[in-house]
Parts: C-alpha cells; sequence; structure tokens
C-alpha cells in the first residue's frame, strides 16, 4: 500500500484536518503505523545527531515539530480501539501497541538526544526563555529522567522491556473488559420480571432488547445508565443480585477474560521499573510528578475524609434498613439492596422520584446547557456542522467560535452505548491545540454510555447522568480553549491530580437555578421544571453521600494499597490486598467499592490513574473552592472571575506549576473544609 492510496498518509482537509472517516479500513493501520514510525525515527536520529551545540530552537522547539504524522495516526486509532473497536483493530492493537511503547522508549532512552536537553537544562538560566519555554524544558528533562535516560545500558534496556510487555498487558486487559461488558445481558422475559421499572426504563430495556435481535423483550446491560436504574427501581430482589454481582465480578469471575494474573503482573513490572528508577515503589513514583508528591500526603486525605464518609454511610445504612423492614423485609441489607431502598428514603425526605425528574432531563437539552454555560462564561459558541465525517452514524459534530466570532476548534459528542465501546465517560482529542507553527486548532470529543431513547422518543437522563455530561464537557473546555504555543504542554497536559479540576468544577453549574430554569424543559409538556422540584433536587444534592464518598474511597485506598503492596516482594494475590484493604478501614458490609480491580479501567488499561484515583478527590478539594470565588462574587457568571478562570485554569494547560496555577486564580491554596461542606460531610458549627 503506497502513500496515495493510503488515507491515513494523505493529507486531510485543513483547517481541522478531521480523519475522513469514511474512506479508513483497519487494513491501513499497519502500514500506516510502519511508515510514521520510520519517520519519526529519521527524525529524531536528525536531532540528536546534528553537529550543532543544543539550543532551544534546534533540540526542544525540533522535538516538538517531528513525529505529527505518527500522532495523527495514533490519537486516530486509540480514539476508536475506546469508542468504536471491532475484531479487526483489536487484533492490530495487540501488535501495535507493545511496538509504540519500543518506539516511545528508543526515544527516551537514546544517550545524545538526553545529552542535549540536560545540557540546556544545565543553562536554562542563562538561556532568556520565556516561562513557557523554561516549564517545556522542565518537562522536557523530567519526561526523559523518569523514563530512565539516566540509567546504564542494563537499566535501559530492562525498562524498555518492561513498557512494552506492559503496554501489551493493558491492551489485553482492557479488551477482556470490554468482552464481558459487551457479551451481558439480562433479559427480562415477562411482566413479573419487569417489576417496578418506570416507563423510561423499561422503553430503554425494549430498544436494548431489539438491538439484540430479542424483539418483545427487555434487556438490561452493564451500561451504568441501564444497570443502575434496575437496580433502583426492580421489585426483583433475585435479579437485583444476579445482575449486581455479575456487574462487580467483571474481569474476575474466571474464565479467558480473567484479570487477576494481569493485574499481579502489572504491578510487579510497575514496581521493578519505580525501584530500577530509584524509588521506593510504584506509588512514590508516581506521585513525585504529581502535586501530592508523596503516598503520605494521599493517605492523609483519604484517610481525613474516610471516617467522616464511613459514618454518615452507616447513618444512610440504618435508614435504609428501617424502611426496607417496614416495607415487610426481614433480611439485612445488602449491596445489591442500597440503591433500591436508597431511591424510597429518597423519596420519602425529599419527595422526589427518579420518574419524575427525567423527563426534565432530556441529553439534546443538557448538551445545550453545558453549550450555554460556555458561552456565557468563556463567549463560546457552538454550531452543529452535519457536513464533516464522522466515525459514526451517532456522533455529532459541532464548530467552536470564540467570543470575537472566529472559529476555533472542532467539538465531537458521542453519547450512546453500543456493544463495540468500552464502558465509562471520557474526553480525548484527535488533535491538541498549539501555535509551533501556525495556529493549530483542537479537534476534542467527548465519549459517553447513555441508553439511547426509543424509536421517536428523546433520551432522558438522570441527574447523575446530566452531571456526567457536564463532567466531561469540562474536561472538553480544558481542550478546546487551551491557549499555548507547545504541545508538550497544551490542553490537559497537566499533573495528573490537576486535570480533574476543570471538569469537577463545571459540575457546579449544572445544579444552579440559572442553569435548571432554562434547560430543565419537560420532555412531553415542554414546560420548565417547577421551581418547587428544582429546589428540592438541589436540596438533595448530598443525599447519601456517605454512600458515594465510601464506594470511591474504597477504591482509592485499594488503588494505594496494591502498588504500595507490591514493593514488597510478595506474590500479588489482589483478591487478598482487597480483602484485607476493605477490612483495615472497616468498609461497611452493606457497600462495594466502585470498581473492583478486574475492572478497574483507570488503574489497568494504562498507567495515567494508576496509584492516582485519589485524584477525583485531590482536585475536589480545589473545585470546591473554586466554585467558592464565583458564589463570594455573588454571581455564577461573574465577568473578571470567569475571566480569571479561563486564563489561569482552562487555557494555560501545564504551562505552569499547578500550585502556581490555583493560586494566581484564587489568590490561595485551598484546604479540606470546603470538600467536607461540599459533600455534606462537615460536622455542624
Amino acid at each position: 500500500m503506497t502513500d496515495n492510496t493510503n488515507p491515513l498518509l494523505q493529507d486531510w482537509q485543513p483547517p481541522y484536518e478531521l480523519p475522513p472517516f469514511e474512506h479508513i479500513e483497519a487494513e491501513h493501520f499497519e502500514p500506516g503505523f510502519e511508515i510514521a514510525i520510520k519517520e519519526h525515527e529519521s527524525e529524531i536520529a536528525a536531532i540528536a545527531e546534528q553537529a550543532e551545540e543544543a539550543t532551544f530552537d534546534n533540540t526542544i522547539v525540533a522535538l516538538e515539530r517531528c513525529g505529527k504524522r505518527l500522532s495523527r495516526i495514533a490519537s486516530l486509532f486509540f480514539n476508536l480501539t475506546s469508542a468504536d473497536t471491532n475484531a479487526a483493530l483489536q487484533a492490530i492493537e495487540q501488535t501495535i501497541a507493545p511496538k509504540l511503547a519500543a518506539h516511545q522508549n528508543k526515544i527516551y532512552l537514546n544517550a545524545d538526544l538526553y545529552g542535549r536537553i540536560d545540557t540546556l537544562y544545565s543553562q536554562r538560566e542563562a538561556l532568556g526563555l520565556t516561562p513557557e519555554q523554561g516549564r517545556v524544558l522542565e518537562r522536557y528533562h523530567t519526561r526523559f529522567a523518569r523514563a530512565g535516560a539516566m540509567l546504564d545500558e542494563a537499566g535501559k534496556a530492562r525498562v524498555s522491556e518492561i513498557a512494552t510487555e506492559l503496554a501489551g498487558l493493558c491492551t489485553t486487559f482492557t479488551q477482556n473488559v470490554l468482552a464481558e461488558e459487551s457479551g451481558f445481558q439480562l433479559v427480562l422475559e415477562d411482566e413479573e420480571e419487569l417489576a417496578g421499572l418506570p416507563d423510561f426504563l423499561r422503553k430503554a430495556a425494549a430498544g436494548a432488547a431489539r438491538e439484540a435481535g430479542l424483539e418483545g423483550k427487555h434487556v438490561i446491560t452493564f451500561s451504568r445508565s441501564s444497570i443502575e436504574p434496575f437496580l433502583t427501581f426492580s421489585e426483583r430482589r433475585d435479579l437485583r443480585e444476579h445482575a449486581y454481582r455479575a456487574w462487580l465480578a467483571r474481569g474476575s469471575a474466571g474464565g479467558k477474560t480473567d484479570n487477576r494474573a494481569l493485574i499481579a503482573r502489572i504491578a510487579a513490572l510497575r514496581d521493578e521499573r519505580a525501584k530500577l528508577l530509584g524509588f521506593d515503589s510504584f506509588a512514590h513514583y508516581k506521585l513525585d510528578d504529581a502535586m501530592a508528591k508523596t503516598p503520605q500526603a494521599v493517605r492523609e486525605l483519604l484517610e481525613g475524609v474516610w471516617q467522616p464518609a464511613r459514618e454518615r454511610a452507616l447513618e444512610e445504612c440504618e435508614a435504609l434498613q428501617a424502611i426496607a423492614r417496614e416495607g415487610g423485609a426481614n433480611f439485612k441489607l445488602a449491596p445489591w439492596d442500597w440503591r433500591h431502598y436508597q431511591e424510597k428514603v429518597r423519596a420519602e425526605r425529599h419527595d422526589l422520584d427518579e420518574s419524575e425528574i427525567k423527563p426534565y432531563f432530556q441529553l439534546d437539552r443538557m448538551i445545550d446547557a453545558a453549550f450555554d454555560t460556555a458561552g456565557r462564561l468563556f463567549g463560546l459558541r457552538f454550531e452543529e456542522r452535519t457536513d464533516l465525517p464522522r466515525y459514526h452514524e451517532d456522533v455529532r459534530v459541532w464548530e467552536v467560535f470564540d467570543r470575537s466570532g472566529e472559529p476555533m476548534a472542532l467539538f465531537l459528542g458521542d453519547y450512546f452505548t453500543r456493544p463495540s465501546k468500552r464502558g465509562g465517560a471520557w474526553m480525548s482529542a484527535y488533535r491538541s491545540q498549539q501555535r509551533i507553527d501556525g495556529h493549530e486548532r483542537p479537534v476534542i470529543v467527548n465519549v459517553m454510555n447513555f441508553v439511547k431513547g426509543g424509536e421517536g422518543e428523546p433520551t432522558l437522563l438522570s441527574f447523575d447522568d446530566a452531571r456526567t455530561l457536564f463532567h466531561e464537557f469540562g474536561h472538553a473546555l480544558h481542550g478546546l480553549l487551551s491557549d499555548v504555543t507547545y504541545p508538550m504542554i497544551a490542553g490537559t497536559s497537566v499533573a495528573g491530580d490537576f486535570v480533574e479540576l476543570p471538569s469537577q468544577l463545571y459540575e457546579h453549574w449544572l445544579a444552579r437555578p440559572e442553569v435548571l430554569e432554562r434547560f430543565a424543559i419537560h420532555a412531553e409538556t415542554g414546560k420548565a421544571i417547577p421551581r418547587d422540584l428544582m429546589q428540592r433536587l438541589i436540596a438533595a444534592r448530598n443525599f447519601n453521600q456517605g454512600f458515594a464518598s465510601v464506594e470511591y474511597l474504597a477504591s482509592a485506598i485499594i488503588d494505594m494499597d496494591l502498588h504500595e503492596r507490591a514493593a514488597s516482594g510478595q506474590d500479588i494475590d489482589i483478591d487478598e490486598i482487597e480483602r484485607e484493604s476493605l477490612a483495615r478501614v472497616g468498609m461497611p458490609d452493606e457497600i462495594a467499592p466502585r470498581h473492583r480491580p478486574g475492572h478497574f479501567l483507570h488503574l489497568f488499561s494504562g498507567d495515567s490513574y494508576a496509584a492516582g484515583y485519589y485524584s477525583y478527590l485531590w482536585s475536589e478539594v480545589m473545585d470546591a473552592d473554586a466554585f467558592g470565588a464565583f458564589e463570594e462574587a455573588g454571581d455564577v457568571f461573574h465577568p473578571e472571575t470567569a475571566g480569571k478562570l479561563h486564563d489561569f485554569i482552562y487555557s494555560a494547560g501545564g504551562s505552569q506549576d499547578p500550585a502556581k496555577a490555583y493560586t494566581d486564580f484564587r489568590g490561595r491554596l485551598p484546604g479540606i473544609g470546603a470538600l467536607l461542606e461540599k459533600r455534606g460531610l462537615a460536622s455542624p458549627a
């Protein structure tokens, strides 16, 4: 296959260079990768082996310019393998992921290249660099050092072998989870098995059944938008237990997709690499380049929230057990009962019924709400483009315009669950912003797993679903608003425990009357959400926060325990580690961790969140405090505060240390108090 026939190797349509999805086939990727890798190798060699002394331009800027074709192909490929994969792409992924890891390590372990970077770093004070250039140089030096550039040849060889093996293991882990999630169906045969299910869930389950070729039946899937409402409303305790146990056992139920042996190997390899690089454990290695800095700092945060969260969860459990007894139940509450009785308590305390709430949260209206909020804060405007290529018929594309009316980006929204998509919700980029050679405009995508409404019916979201949409759009804004020169620090290229700040902060606007009154519109009547219902919904935002905090914290604690336990040299039995971790902190029997290790994609699909799942809580300390700046200003769209938020958080990428970025926005660093208050876990004054 030649450059002329492979669309991956051709020029794509400016100004956004959106991939020509309709012309791309799986067979194009392997030759495309092969050519792009060779091209990148030649570019790296030219930089490393040049005779001229190192300068910022001939080394750092040259590195920032090279590898564009490879980056473009890899971004496309891995977005597809996450959002719309197939057997052919998965087979290629198994082959290409280790090759890319080996290629990357060959670059980071290049002694000549590191020598040039190290020389510049040692002279940085005398180079006359701008603050942004200084930050880029520092990040390059740190990244090469953390990859093993200073090791001897034997050490370099070993870290390269580890990286290659880890790439293959993490790919297999991810594909195993997808296989289990797409393979599960709870088929409901008759009215007895549908007992308790509201109309919106019945319609969604009927649609899932039609897609599965089971016309006339109803199907519950592992999409959170399907299984969580089922666990909430189903009156069939036996079916709730069956579905919940299967959901919890993903990746650890035996068979060829069991991930437990992979986890043990991944953790051992991560630990070995960390020790080769001079760290006590992988957790120490990971956190050394984060805001938290040490495992001890993370544990202090987790423990500071765990105790009040656990106490609140036990209080919640008593209330759930009491209402179960009132209904004639004589059993001890189990994890598959919690959501069911939680809904009954919520209805009793706050006069809220999910069936009453969901018609007000139409997907299209919530997209509009997210866009409108961005417009009021940052001056953005979104115009849908139906003429641009898409990788799936469900994907929508918008062109984004800045405050002055100039086009600045593309935003893709992929909202519905399907078997070819892994679970969860995320933001990614097909192209990141940069200005190193002219202005490259970003192409950002949000991917969700909402259950599509029935034929001719709007897709209705739970309030939690709507919060997820706002959360991921906050990540998207971090990419869309990026305004830096260098790709190294563009968009979400920030510390792992800072990256959740823009997303979690954006969630706050969803629960504001200024937003709900305009966009929470009933799907049938067209009327705005009644003020009374809105007030009850907002008042209930801390309902069940003990449960939500405990299930999240349990997963974060297991993450830290696993990666520190691996440093002991003992055999890694993930089931034993999980049991011991939960017993140590006194995990209530009625609650299970939000993510069990066997399907914990945050930790084992790569290492971005490994020893880093705590980062949601770390960022929440900041987001709770950051929204306070708007509340103190008396206007949640306060222009001056929004301007600071834009300049120091959303558009700045990784151009400065995150602690400084936050301080520049807020004037100080936050404390844990705002987080406890936000979650309703603070003791009364």
